[in-house]
């Protein structure tokens, strides 16, 4: 059985902001790495606020796409060493 919308995004809603909490940058400060991480980061954080501007829309199938988009970004910066991220949970893929 499908999934509803409505419980979908807030499902992902919920999984981007716990990541965001939990994702700390791995790479040193000052570094190219760094100035990357900071942009998934502020990738990812946009991502949740344009999320739930649609969901305050009722426009729940751009709202989803925004919060995958968002924690694609820290999911990908989390792969690649920019985050340290729990190796345990459900918060990323391993």
């Amino acid at each position: 059985m499908p999934a509803d919308l409505d419980e979908k995004t807030d499902r992902y809603e919920r999984l981007l902001a716990e990541a965001l909490d939990a994702a700390t940058v791995a790479v040193p400060s000052g570094t190219p790495l760094a100035d990357a991480a900071g942009e998934c980061t502020e990738m990812a954080r946009s991502y949740l606020e344009d999320g739930r501007h649609f969901r305050e829309q009722e426009d729940l199938v751009n709202a989803l796409a925004a919060f995958s988009y968002g924690h694609a970004w820290l999911d990908a910066g989390a792969r690649i060493g920019l985050f340290d991220v729990p190796e345990e949970g459900h918060l990323f893929t391993q």
